[in-house]
């Protein structure tokens, strides 16, 4: 166990904008584990995000004038600094008000935040329909600053309009998703009052038609104003990109460098795929494996208990031999998503552990079987050495860092980054060794590498690869399709993805690729005293930063 470290003024700091942050949003608070806000929620409104911009320039203030102590306060003083810096700058350049996509927009993130509340109580269960009651004020706020948008001519592209309305549309369904969840409510232990029962049905209609009037003003008001053009340029890129992989860079030079990428995981994939049926192309390789019944799960309940069999060998087999796993970290639960909108993803523990990391995979409609040999490399990345020992030892570490660094600091690029890295490690120990797995492995390396080249290509308005105009959506559509094998409904829903939300899905690659650097650099610097698992720890130790914070903190 380390010392506990004296908490310093930028620790302060910190740790009150940590409060700052439960305040002005309940949704994050309810991620890191702070319930007292779990029956509010954010408000989307212009008044909000200003008084949330006016509190960043206000911390960002006490945090200029501050000494740094030590080591951890310098990271923290720069990791805080330039992540407040960037929300001003985005502010500034007015993204609140076209912030509308498939993924990661208030749209989601306001249904998306009871798969995280507690419902083992009959209170639980009343705090849930006070949330839910919450909706209408918080999607009436939403569609007000997407208006202001309209009327400042600064609105989202209409694709994404059009896809969020047809997803807001389902969650208000008769058997959509509030419906569902004020039909299913139950405690653990005893039955649910009329009364909260009869909150919750009130509250789900409300939230229900909230949407509803959400879905209008999409298909309506912001659908006729909103743009045809997907890109959204250099400048606004670049935000984009610094945001997401909390380091600058060579824009030109990393689109060149994805190309290369991308080829040289074709070559390796090729490779492969003719181990596994010689003479085969990947395409054969790929209808090969996908004919072998020993590979594939049938139904979601099987895939559930195999990505949770498959998660627990490797806590136990790594936290023996290459990893120092807290018990706290051993846990993570793997879990069916209530939605059907493709993704898989990772949410972290609470801050007392009471809920544990949980892995995600929601999958899209129709989709019915999964095939073990594309989906190991999955596990490994979103559990263990994944997300979960990255997320999950930060969150342990109290006592070396606050709540900030431990909670909610870090970038794509830091957590996706390493989780690619984690990929290639477990071939490095042998986990991968079965040629099928690798393919999967590289199936989602080739595509991670396609994004950066796709993500760039298309927001800067690069030249197509095949010479024949510049990037747009349809060549988008047809590049990935190429790229990877997996269902065009998912293909599908990874280009709209990336088209909405430019910058987040090349911090993958490129952060592994940083990630790669700092590690290289840093066995150089070392040289025979270079330790990988110290590496990993130290690096490990620092919870999520920038990837400049993190080649400063491991290397100056």
């Amino acid at each position: 166990m380390t010392d506990q470290r004296e908490q310093t003024e930028i620790d302060r700091i910190a740790e009150s904008w940590v409060d700052e942050v439960v305040r002005l949003s309940p949704i994050a608070a309810t991620y890191i584990g702070r319930t007292e806000a779990n029956d509010r929620y954010d408000d989307f409104s212009p008044a909000g995000h200003e008084e949330s911009v006016a509190a960043g320039r206000r911390t960002l203030e006490a945090l200029d004038a501050a000494t740094p102590v030590d080591d951890v306060d310098r990271v923290t003083q720069t990791d805080l600094g330039a992540e407040l810096r960037l929300a001003a700058e985005l502010h500034e350049a007015g993204w609140h008000l076209r912030d509308l996509n498939v993924i990661a927009s208030a749209a989601q993130d306001v249904r998306q935040v009871y798969d995280l509340m507690p419902t083992a109580t009959v209170d639980d269960w009343a705090v849930i329909a006070t949330r839910m009651s919450a909706i209408p004020d918080a999607l009436d706020g939403y569609t007000e600053t997407l208006a202001e948008g309209i009327s400042r001519g600064i609105v989202p592209a209409v694709r994404q309009v059009r896809e969020v309305a047809q997803q807001v549309a389902r969650y208000s369904a008769e058997d959509g998703f509030f419906a569902d969840l004020a039909g299913r409510a139950a405690p653990e232990n005893g039955t649910l009052p009329e009364s909260v029962k009869a909150d919750l049905d009130r509250a789900a209609t409300a939230a229900r038609a909230a949407y509803d009037r959400l879905a209008d003003f999409l298909s309506g008001p912001l659908a006729n104003a909103a743009t045809e053009t997907d890109a959204v340029g250099r400048d606004l890129y670049a935000l984009h990109s610094r945001r997401f992989l909390g380091a600058s860079i060579d824009l030109d030079e990393t689109y060149e460098w994805g190309i290369e990428e991308l080829a040289r995981m074709t070559e390796e994939q090729e490779a492969i795929a003719r181990e596994i049926l010689p003479g085969a192309t990947v395409a054969e390789a790929v209808a090969h494996l996908e004919s072998d019944a020993s590979r594939k799960l049938v139904g979601t309940d099987a895939l559930r208990e195999w990505m949770q069999q498959t998660s627990d060998r490797a806590v136990e087999e790594l936290g023996r031999t290459h990893f120092e796993i807290p018990p706290e970290v051993r846990r993570l639960e793997c879990m069916i998503a209530p939605t059907q909108e493709g993704g898989i993803y990772y949410t972290g523990p609470t801050d007392d552990f009471s809920r544990p990391g949980r892995m995600w995979w929601s999958v899209p409609e129709g989709v019915t079987e999964f095939d073990t040999w594309r989906e190991l490399t999955t596990v490994y990345h979103e559990g263990v050495p994944g997300h979960h020992l990255q997320i999950g030892q930060a969150v342990y570490n109290r006592a070396q860092l606050n709540s900030w660094r431990r909670l909610l600091a870090g970038t794509s690029g830091h957590a996706e980054g390493w989780a690619l890295y984690a990929e290639r490690l477990m071939e490095q120990l042998g986990y991968l060794d079965d040629p099928a797995d690798r393919l999967g492995m590289l199936d989602g390396q080739r595509m991670r590498a396609a994004r950066v080249v796709l993500d760039i290509g298309v927001h800067l308005g690069k030249p197509r690869l095949d010479g024949a105009g510049t990037w747009d959506a349809d060549y988008a559509l047809d590049f990935l399709r190429a790229n990877v094998n997996m269902s065009d409904e998912f293909v599908q829903f990874e280009v709209n993805r990336y088209l909405g939300w430019p910058g987040q899905a090349p911090a993958y690659k490129v952060g592994q690729r940083l990630w790669e650097q700092v590690r290289d650099a840093y066995r150089a610097a070392r040289g025979d005293a270079f330790s990988m698992k110290e590496f990993h720890k130290r690096a490990l130790d620092l919870g999520g930063v920038g990837l400049d914070t993190l080649r400063s903190a491991l290397l100056d």
